[in-house]
């Protein structure tokens, strides 16, 4: 197949994706005999068009942990809310909170105790804007430049005004956990970013959708051993508890359903 054909060959690309296939554009190059400059091309329409996540070299299938924040903010409210719900009792009175860019963070926001004089700090700009509408919360909001698909702040300015602080307990959003792997992020400079808040907390609470256990994710945020607590939903299997609790955080199981 030779470069007149470009939409055929992205329709082929687009087949491999959606197989769940990562593809890689040297080995696209040879194969349809065009430059790797046109594959790029090719991939570069592709992310656009929200069909594959760009990385080095190549490209990786969209997943739900990879998608934009944007078109994750409505899915799988009920289990982001049992998770919420299960994590608040972990939170006390007059702490200064740091919640991490992330949909299911975004769910503790209207969930958070009133009169425990709670301060929220954040580098998402939807848990911000949530938080701004609760007059019992102080807001605090770590500014930078905004990258679209981590749906906040993770530049070099964002990372050094969280280094600054002094966070009681950070709920740090993970793209990918595993008991081998720890936490892991889709975005180099969202995991840089993801340790430096770590660094500056006391206490750290991650909490995990079960599609979270079967993510990849290129870079490791922590080990689990420097996690204190992960809040997992009901449903995930006994053993993948058990592997988690003996590589070090505490485990919490959400309710299976939340009573309005």
């Amino acid at each position: 197949m030779n470069d007149d054909l470009p939409l055929a060959r992205r329709d082929e690309i687009v087949s491999r994706l959606a197989q769940g296939q990562p593809v890689v554009a040297a080995a696209l190059a040879a194969e349809f005999n065009i430059s790797e400059d046109a594959i790029r091309r090719d991939l570069r329409a592709l992310a656009a068009a929200g069909r594959c996540r760009r990385v080095y070299g190549g490209a990786l299938p969209i997943t739900p942990a990879s998608a934009p924040m944007t078109s994750r903010i409505d899915s799988a409210l009920e289990q982001k809310t049992a998770l919420a719900h299960a994590a608040l009792p972990l939170i006390q009175p007059g702490e200064l909170l740091f919640l991490d860019s992330g949909s299911t963070n975004l769910a503790l926001v209207d969930l958070l105790p009133e009169e425990a004089d709670l301060t929220v700090a954040t580098n998402s700009v939807d848990i911000a804007a949530a938080v701004l509408r609760r007059s019992d919360l102080h807001l605090i909001v770590i500014g930078g430049s905004v990258d679209p698909a981590v749906g906040g702040c993770v530049d070099a300015s964002a990372m050094q005004s969280v280094m600054r602080m002094n966070i009681d307990r950070c709920f740090i959003g993970s793209c990918a956990i595993s008991p081998k792997h720890g936490i892991s992020a889709f975005n180099l400079a969202d995991a840089t970013f993801k340790r430096a808040a770590l660094a500056a907390s006391e206490h750290s609470v991650v909490l995990a959708l079960t599609d979270k256990f079967g993510a990849r994710a290129s870079h490791k945020v922590a080990t689990l051993g420097e996690i204190g607590c992960v809040v997992v939903e009901h449903d995930l299997p006994r053993a993948e508890r058990v592997a988690l609790s003996k590589a070090g955080p505490s485990v919490v199981v959400a309710r299976e359903t939340i009573s309005p």
